[in-house]
């Protein structure tokens, strides 16, 4: 951790509501003019595109037979906790994009003056070195295995994750009609990762300062026949703080300011689900007031 160069991380699976999350603190950025600085966590996998489906097929026991996104078989953990080190130290550290489209790889291709692919990354480059704080987010943000220990740079961590079935309605839909994949493909993969979301994935959110829990209010009880996602007014987002104590919650004004919320228990309020955006601006615009006062 570090007054001087704060690290918020947030971290959730694709499709978990990190969008929302991300926009919500562009709005705090952009109003409280705080520079920070963005790293997303895909530029942390280990294998370009080609490279990871190249292993899957050749399905050796100790690669592909076991090789997910969620683990450090699929990721560069070492990485990733050298660039919360050294920002935390110095304000600035070294990452890179990966590329999920033509239009990514066109754009990073003309800046480096290169001939790059969707699914490849662009070379290494500094963090500015004036900007107030690192914005992580991506999967491994508070991440802890047995040679590697992220979380303990992070300053604030925010763990965003739907219900389990809820995630995996979301990816059915995401797999099957935006890139294409068979339902047997989708369904492989979703058992192919278990035992590295159980392991490394999960955990994260019980290290986290505040999670945010998207929870449906329509029926998910059975994800792999779900025709459509539900949407975020049919659904409810359970906050929860760890730390009351930490950051001075204020849950009668967040009540009084958030219309259909409610406290389930003394650490938790629960909030419609398209008052989410609003919600984290309400809790996190003095959160980081107070994160950037601590550097002087």
């Amino acid at each position: 951790m570090s007054r001087q160069h704060p690290i918020l991380a947030i971290t959730g699976s694709s499709g978990a509501g990190t969008t929302t999350v991300k926009n919500a603190f562009d709005h705090i950025f952009r109003r409280d003019r705080i520079r920070a600085a963005f790293v997303s966590g895909d530029c942390f996998h280990r294998h370009t595109r080609e490279e990871f489906d190249r292993l899957l097929g050749e399905g050796a026991a100790e690669k592909g037979g076991h090789l997910s996104h969620f683990g450090p078989e699929g990721n560069d953990f070492k990485s990733l906790e050298e660039l919360f080190e050294n920002y935390g130290k110095n304000g600035t550290g070294r990452y890179r994009y990966y590329l999920h489209d033509h239009y990514e790889a066109r754009y990073q291709g003309k800046r480096f003056g290169l001939d790059l692919n969707p699914g490849e990354f662009t070379p290494y480059e500094d963090i500015p070195e004036d900007t107030d704080m690192l914005f992580y987010e991506g999967l491994h943000g508070l991440v802890k295995c047995d040679n590697h220990d992220v979380a303990q740079h992070v300053d604030i961590g925010v763990g965003v994750v739907p219900i389990v079935n809820l995630e995996w309605i979301q990816k059915m839909h995401r797999d099957k009609y935006e890139r294409g994949h068979d339902i047997e493909d989708i369904l492989a993969t979703i058992l192919r990762r278990m035992p590295d979301y159980v392991k490394y994935i999960t955990p994260q959110f019980s290290r986290t300062d505040i999670n945010f829990q998207r929870v449906a209010t329509v029926d998910t009880s059975n994800p792999f026949i779900a025709r459509d996602i539900p949407t975020l007014d049919e659904s409810f987002v359970v906050i929860r703080f760890r730390d009351v104590g930490r950051f001075g919650i204020d849950f009668q004004w967040l009540l009084a300011m958030i219309h259909g919320s409610f406290m389930s228990r003394r650490n938790t309020i629960v909030v419609p689900g398209g008052k989410m955006g609003f919600a984290i601006e309400l809790i996190f615009g003095p959160i980081l007031e107070w994160l950037l006062d601590r550097r002087s």
